[in-house]
């Protein structure tokens, strides 16, 4: 195995084994036996990959969850999510989190600034390309759903979000715990001007949907043949698991694509487990 490679190995372990244990102290040494690197080099090593360095990462990591919970999890109060985010007082945690995204927490609670939040996590933690991707043929149930068509930047995506999960708990409708939820991608994020970007995010939901002040209207998902596979951990890195079935799946499968954009089925959520622990199934429609 080539130096790079096992170097790479070594810092996605590291990151994989800082995300799945928020909740605890780290130190240097223990971070660079995990990588299984001398401790002289690792912090060396981990800044060449990821740009920023190990403790940099961690506290990133916990900002992160910290950020969704000011967002999401109202239930929350600011003290209670700056003591999970390992600080020792309130103030202490407005400082850092106003020092990283420009916002205070409860100003970020109330307006979140999506757009400057995502880039404090443009780093990316790298990907092997070994990984073996087991992807099953499904035939897929035609879903009626209620949806909301988010258009623009790919970073704004979170403010539509906010607006979705505020008609399921205003409503009643769709209910979060008892009903499916999906996103659809019109296109490659990546690949497509802001303003061409659309994004629907969709909740199970049989019959029309009343009138709203959100812009909630039914649809409907396709039922068909796809190609299915599950990505585990970030949303943030979807787009890695996406590229591996257009790009080395699809050719050796000898399938055709059918004429309907890939989608998402989020199966568990960021307030609910860690981001590491994320699990989302890709279908990719097939003839």
């Amino acid at each position: 195995m080539s130096v790079m490679k096992r170097h790479e190995r070594q810092i996605k372990k590291v990151c994989d084994f800082i995300d799945g244990n928020l909740d605890d102290e780290f130190s240097l040494e223990q971070l660079s036996a995990v990588a299984a690197s001398s401790k002289y080099h690792f912090h060396r090593i981990f800044k060449s990959f990821m740009g920023i360095s190990a403790m940099q990462y961690v506290l990133l990591a916990r900002m992160k969850r910290a950020s969704f919970r000011l967002a999401f999890e109202s239930e929350y109060s600011v003290t209670d999510i700056a003591f999970e985010a390992r600080f020792e007082s309130l103030e202490a945690f407005s400082r850092a989190f106003s020092r990283i995204f420009g916002q205070s927490p409860s100003q970020f609670r109330n307006q979140p600034e999506w757009r400057s939040w995502h880039s404090k996590y443009e780093y990316r933690p790298p990907i092997t390309g070994e990984s073996v991707m087991d992807v099953q043929i499904v035939d897929f149930e035609k879903r009626k759903v209620a949806l909301i068509e988010h258009k623009g930047s790919p970073r704004l995506i979170y403010e539509t979000v906010a607006k979705f999960i505020n008609w399921r708990k205003s409503t009643g409708l769709s209910p979060i715990k008892t009903s499916e939820t999906f996103g659809i991608p019109h296109s490659d994020p990546s690949d497509t001007p802001d303003d061409e970007f659309q994004f629907d995010v969709c909740g199970s939901h049989e019959g029309e949907v009343p009138a709203n002040a959100y812009g909630v209207k039914t649809g409907i998902i396709p039922s068909g043949k796809c190609a299915m596979a599950i990505h585990k951990g970030s949303h943030d890195s979807i787009g890695n698991t996406v590229y591996h079935l257009y790009q080395k799946w699809l050719p050796d499968s000898g399938e055709e694509l059918r004429d309907f954009p890939c989608f998402f089925r989020y199966l568990n959520f960021i307030h609910e487990v860690e981001e590491c622990e994320l699990l989302t199934e890709i279908y990719l429609p097939i003839k």
